[in-house]
Protein backbone atom coordinates (compact mmCIF):
# COMPACT_ATOMS: atom_id res chain seq x y z
CA UNK A 1 0.00 0.00 0.00
CA UNK A 2 2.91 1.93 0.80
CA UNK A 3 4.19 1.76 -2.89
CA UNK A 4 1.14 2.58 -4.07
CA UNK A 5 0.62 5.98 -2.66
CA UNK A 6 4.10 7.02 -3.19
CA UNK A 7 3.34 6.04 -6.95
CA UNK A 8 0.22 8.05 -7.25
CA UNK A 9 1.84 11.03 -5.79
CA UNK A 10 4.65 11.32 -8.31
CA UNK A 11 2.41 10.49 -10.71
CA UNK A 12 -1.04 13.20 -9.97
CA UNK A 13 1.58 16.06 -8.40
CA UNK A 14 4.39 16.05 -10.53
CA UNK A 15 3.47 19.18 -12.90
CA UNK A 16 3.44 22.68 -11.91
CA UNK A 17 -0.36 24.45 -11.48
CA UNK A 18 0.16 25.97 -14.73
CA UNK A 19 0.65 22.48 -16.43
CA UNK A 20 3.63 23.83 -18.26
CA UNK A 21 7.03 21.47 -18.15
CA UNK A 22 10.35 23.47 -17.31
CA UNK A 23 14.23 22.61 -17.31
CA UNK A 24 15.29 23.82 -14.13
CA UNK A 25 18.75 24.10 -13.24
CA UNK A 26 18.50 24.77 -9.42
CA UNK A 27 17.50 22.07 -7.04
CA UNK A 28 15.98 24.78 -5.13
CA UNK A 29 13.70 26.01 -7.92
CA UNK A 30 12.57 22.45 -8.48
CA UNK A 31 11.68 21.82 -4.96
CA UNK A 32 9.51 24.89 -4.91
CA UNK A 33 7.69 23.85 -8.38
CA UNK A 34 7.11 20.38 -6.86
CA UNK A 35 5.20 21.55 -3.65
CA UNK A 36 3.40 24.14 -5.40
CA UNK A 37 2.13 21.11 -7.69
CA UNK A 38 1.33 19.24 -4.34
CA UNK A 39 -0.56 21.82 -3.05
CA UNK A 40 -2.39 22.61 -5.92
CA UNK A 41 -3.76 18.93 -6.18
CA UNK A 42 -4.32 19.19 -2.42
CA UNK A 43 -6.50 22.10 -2.74
CA UNK A 44 -8.41 20.88 -6.03
CA UNK A 45 -8.92 18.13 -3.90
CA UNK A 46 -10.24 19.73 -1.29
CA UNK A 47 -12.49 22.42 -3.76
CA UNK A 48 -14.43 18.26 -4.54
CA UNK A 49 -15.11 17.66 -1.51
CA UNK A 50 -16.44 20.97 -0.38
CA UNK A 51 -18.45 21.00 -3.27
CA UNK A 52 -19.66 16.97 -2.94
CA UNK A 53 -20.58 18.45 0.72
CA UNK A 54 -20.51 15.55 3.48
CA UNK A 55 -23.72 13.56 2.01
CA UNK A 56 -24.29 10.29 3.67
CA UNK A 57 -20.72 9.94 5.69
CA UNK A 58 -20.16 13.03 7.31
CA UNK A 59 -17.79 11.78 9.54
CA UNK A 60 -15.20 10.98 6.50
CA UNK A 61 -15.80 14.23 5.38
CA UNK A 62 -14.74 16.65 7.67
CA UNK A 63 -12.14 14.25 9.18
CA UNK A 64 -10.24 14.41 5.48
CA UNK A 65 -10.79 18.08 5.42
CA UNK A 66 -9.30 18.50 8.92
CA UNK A 67 -6.49 16.64 7.67
CA UNK A 68 -5.81 18.50 4.52
CA UNK A 69 -5.98 22.07 6.29
CA UNK A 70 -3.47 20.18 9.08
CA UNK A 71 -1.20 19.79 6.28
CA UNK A 72 -1.47 22.56 4.87
CA UNK A 73 -0.75 24.69 8.30
CA UNK A 74 2.26 22.32 8.92
CA UNK A 75 4.14 21.80 5.36
CA UNK A 76 2.92 24.98 2.92
CA UNK A 77 2.68 27.70 5.53
CA UNK A 78 5.43 26.59 8.41
CA UNK A 79 8.20 24.87 5.99
CA UNK A 80 8.10 26.57 2.18
CA UNK A 81 6.73 29.97 2.86
CA UNK A 82 9.12 31.38 5.38
CA UNK A 83 12.35 30.17 3.27
CA UNK A 84 10.64 31.70 0.54
CA UNK A 85 10.26 35.14 2.63
CA UNK A 86 13.49 34.91 4.19
CA UNK A 87 15.68 33.52 2.04
CA UNK A 88 14.37 33.68 -1.66
CA UNK A 89 12.33 36.75 -2.15
CA UNK A 90 14.78 39.28 -0.85
CA UNK A 91 17.74 38.36 -2.93
CA UNK A 92 15.45 38.89 -5.79
CA UNK A 93 14.38 41.90 -4.89
CA UNK A 94 17.95 42.83 -4.24
CA UNK A 95 19.08 41.53 -7.73
CA UNK A 96 16.15 41.92 -9.88
CA UNK A 97 14.26 45.32 -8.59
CA UNK A 98 11.59 45.14 -11.46
CA UNK A 99 9.69 42.56 -9.72
CA UNK A 100 9.89 43.96 -6.42
CA UNK A 101 6.07 44.87 -7.00
CA UNK A 102 5.08 41.15 -6.84
CA UNK A 103 7.10 40.46 -4.24
CA UNK A 104 5.39 42.72 -1.92
CA UNK A 105 2.33 41.01 -2.56
CA UNK A 106 3.49 37.41 -2.45
CA UNK A 107 4.77 38.46 1.18
CA UNK A 108 1.45 39.94 1.71
CA UNK A 109 -0.09 36.90 1.01
CA UNK A 110 1.86 34.82 2.93
CA UNK A 111 0.95 37.03 5.74
CA UNK A 112 -2.48 36.44 4.94
CA UNK A 113 -2.70 32.92 4.63
CA UNK A 114 -0.65 31.61 7.49
CA UNK A 115 -3.61 33.25 9.77
CA UNK A 116 -6.60 32.44 6.82
CA UNK A 117 -5.75 28.44 7.28
CA UNK A 118 -6.17 28.41 11.05
CA UNK A 119 -9.64 30.86 10.84
CA UNK A 120 -11.12 28.14 8.03
CA UNK A 121 -10.27 25.04 10.32
CA UNK A 122 -12.21 27.16 12.55
CA UNK A 123 -15.10 27.70 10.30
CA UNK A 124 -14.96 23.90 9.09
CA UNK A 125 -15.39 22.92 13.06
CA UNK A 126 -17.86 25.75 13.25
CA UNK A 127 -19.79 23.84 10.53
CA UNK A 128 -19.36 20.64 11.66
CA UNK A 129 -20.24 21.10 15.32
CA UNK A 130 -23.26 23.96 14.46
CA UNK A 131 -24.58 22.35 11.82
CA UNK A 132 -25.67 23.86 8.35
CA UNK A 133 -25.82 27.09 9.20
CA UNK A 134 -22.32 27.31 9.40
CA UNK A 135 -22.03 26.02 6.18
CA UNK A 136 -21.89 29.26 3.93
CA UNK A 137 -19.15 31.27 6.09
CA UNK A 138 -17.18 28.15 5.53
CA UNK A 139 -17.57 27.82 1.97
CA UNK A 140 -17.46 31.34 1.27
CA UNK A 141 -13.91 31.43 3.55
CA UNK A 142 -12.41 28.28 1.78
CA UNK A 143 -13.16 29.86 -1.56
CA UNK A 144 -11.50 33.20 -1.12
CA UNK A 145 -8.21 31.05 0.27
CA UNK A 146 -8.23 29.04 -2.64
CA UNK A 147 -8.39 31.45 -4.92
CA UNK A 148 -5.93 33.76 -3.84
CA UNK A 149 -3.33 30.56 -3.24
CA UNK A 150 -3.98 29.23 -6.68
CA UNK A 151 -2.93 33.61 -8.01
CA UNK A 152 -0.27 33.30 -5.73
CA UNK A 153 1.56 30.31 -7.44
CA UNK A 154 1.04 31.90 -10.41
CA UNK A 155 2.60 34.71 -9.74
CA UNK A 156 5.43 33.86 -8.48
CA UNK A 157 6.06 31.10 -11.10
CA UNK A 158 5.33 33.31 -13.72
CA UNK A 159 7.45 36.79 -12.52
CA UNK A 160 9.71 35.96 -9.47
CA UNK A 161 11.16 32.53 -10.35
CA UNK A 162 12.28 33.34 -13.64
CA UNK A 163 13.82 37.09 -12.00
CA UNK A 164 15.51 34.06 -9.60
CA UNK A 165 16.56 32.05 -12.68
CA UNK A 166 18.31 34.51 -14.53
CA UNK A 167 19.94 37.39 -11.31
CA UNK A 168 20.88 35.02 -8.54
CA UNK A 169 25.02 34.22 -8.08
CA UNK A 170 25.88 30.70 -7.81
CA UNK A 171 26.39 31.48 -3.95
CA UNK A 172 22.95 32.42 -3.94
CA UNK A 173 21.63 28.95 -5.00
CA UNK A 174 24.08 27.07 -3.23
CA UNK A 175 22.24 28.57 -0.14
CA UNK A 176 18.90 28.15 -1.05
CA UNK A 177 18.97 24.70 -2.94
CA UNK A 178 20.63 23.87 0.55
CA UNK A 179 17.79 25.52 2.61
CA UNK A 180 14.84 23.96 0.78
CA UNK A 181 16.10 20.52 0.84
CA UNK A 182 15.67 20.32 4.19
CA UNK A 183 11.64 20.21 3.49
CA UNK A 184 10.65 17.01 2.07
CA UNK A 185 7.01 17.63 1.42
CA UNK A 186 6.05 13.50 1.36
CA UNK A 187 2.61 14.81 -0.83
CA UNK A 188 5.42 15.58 -3.88
CA UNK A 189 5.84 11.72 -4.11
CA UNK A 190 9.82 11.86 -4.03
CA UNK A 191 10.02 11.52 -0.39
CA UNK A 192 8.86 8.86 2.20
CA UNK A 193 6.33 10.78 5.23
CA UNK A 194 8.25 11.29 8.57
CA UNK A 195 7.02 8.74 10.65
CA UNK A 196 5.25 11.26 12.96
CA UNK A 197 3.35 12.07 9.93
CA UNK A 198 2.60 8.88 8.66
CA UNK A 199 -0.59 8.41 9.81
CA UNK A 200 -1.28 11.98 8.37
CA UNK A 201 -0.83 11.19 4.70
CA UNK A 202 -2.39 8.23 4.90
CA UNK A 203 -5.27 9.43 5.90
CA UNK A 204 -5.23 12.02 3.35
CA UNK A 205 -3.97 9.77 0.65
CA UNK A 206 -6.45 6.88 1.58
CA UNK A 207 -9.75 8.99 1.64
CA UNK A 208 -9.61 12.19 -0.30
CA UNK A 209 -10.18 12.23 -3.64
CA UNK A 210 -8.27 12.67 -6.91
CA UNK A 211 -5.46 14.38 -7.58
CA UNK A 212 -4.05 13.99 -4.19
CA UNK A 213 -5.70 10.88 -3.26
CA UNK A 214 -7.58 7.71 -3.75
CA UNK A 215 -10.92 7.73 -2.09
CA UNK A 216 -14.19 9.42 -3.68
CA UNK A 217 -14.30 11.96 -1.25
Amino acid sequence: RSRLRGQLWHARISRPPSGEETDLKHRSLEIIRDEHSSLAAMLQSMRMLVDRGPGDDPKNFFDVLRAMLFYIDEFPERLHHPKETELLFPRVAAAAPEVGVAIARLDRDHEYTEKAVRDIQHLLMAWEYMGESRRQAFVDGFTRYVNLYLAHMQLEEQEVLPAAEKHLTEADWKLLDAEFEKNCDPLTGKYKPDPAYEALFTRIVMNAPAPIGLGGG
